[in-house]
Order: structure tokens, then C-alpha cells, then sequence
């Protein structure tokens, strides 16, 4: 239940970032506005919290449920509350990744005195 768990705060953390850029790129392709593009963006983030994170909180109710039955001692909200973390930092460790290394331009610009 937790790998499940995980995996659903993975996809909040980084796989909705992505899909709603997907969603924004195709919006201003189809209509040359940013602003349409950056709404349509918006509610895709919106519609994705709203979906992902009571998913989330299910699938923690079900965990205390089944340790409960196991009778094993439930711990509320902390099982989410660590893989929420977890998951935070290996999508903020990523993006830097991605963002020094992968991105293609310097972070900070760079004068050769020229």
C-alpha cells in the first residue's frame, strides 16, 4: 500500500508538473495565446489535485485499515505524510538534476568580459 502510495505522490509531484506543461503547450500551439495556455494549464493543475490527493488519503485510510485488522498500530497520518516527503525530495532533487546538468543554459549567467 505504501509503493502505491508513493508511486500516486510521484505522479502529483512530477508527473502532473509535466502534464499540464503537455496540456499548455498544446493550447497555445492550437490557439498562439500564452494566456489562454497558462489558464488552460491552471485548471489542469487544479483538476489533478483534485483528483490525486483524495486518492491519496483513500488509499492511507485503507493502510491504517489494513494494519488495524492485522492488529498492528495505525499511525494516522503519518505513512502520507512520510511518503509525501519522500517523494517531495526525490522530485526537487530531480529538477535540480535536470536543471544544472540537463537544461542546456547556465543557471547564472556567466560574463567572458568580451
Amino acid at each position: 500500500m505504501l509503493a502505491i502510495m508513493f508511486v500516486g505522490s510521484l505522479v502529483m509531484w512530477i508527473g502532473l508538473p509535466l502534464g499540464c506543461l503537455y496540456v499548455g503547450s498544446r493550447v497555445q500551439d492550437a490557439t498562439n495565446s500564452v494566456g489562454v495556455a497558462i489558464v488552460a494549464m491552471a485548471g489542469t493543475l487544479v483538476v489533478g489535485i483534485v483528483t490525486i490527493v483524495p486518492v491519496l488519503g483513500f488509499l492511507n485510510r485503507k493502510q491504517a485499515e489494513i494494519r488495524a485488522a492485522r492488529g498492528l498500530d495505525t499511525y494516522g497520518q503519518a505513512p502520507l505524510e512520510g511518503v509525501l516527503v519522500i517523494s517531495a525530495t526525490i522530485a526537487i532533487v530531480a529538477f535540480a538534476v535536470w536543471f544544472f546538468l540537463f537544461a542546456g543554459t547556465p543557471p547564472i549567467p556567466v560574463s567572458d568580459g568580451k
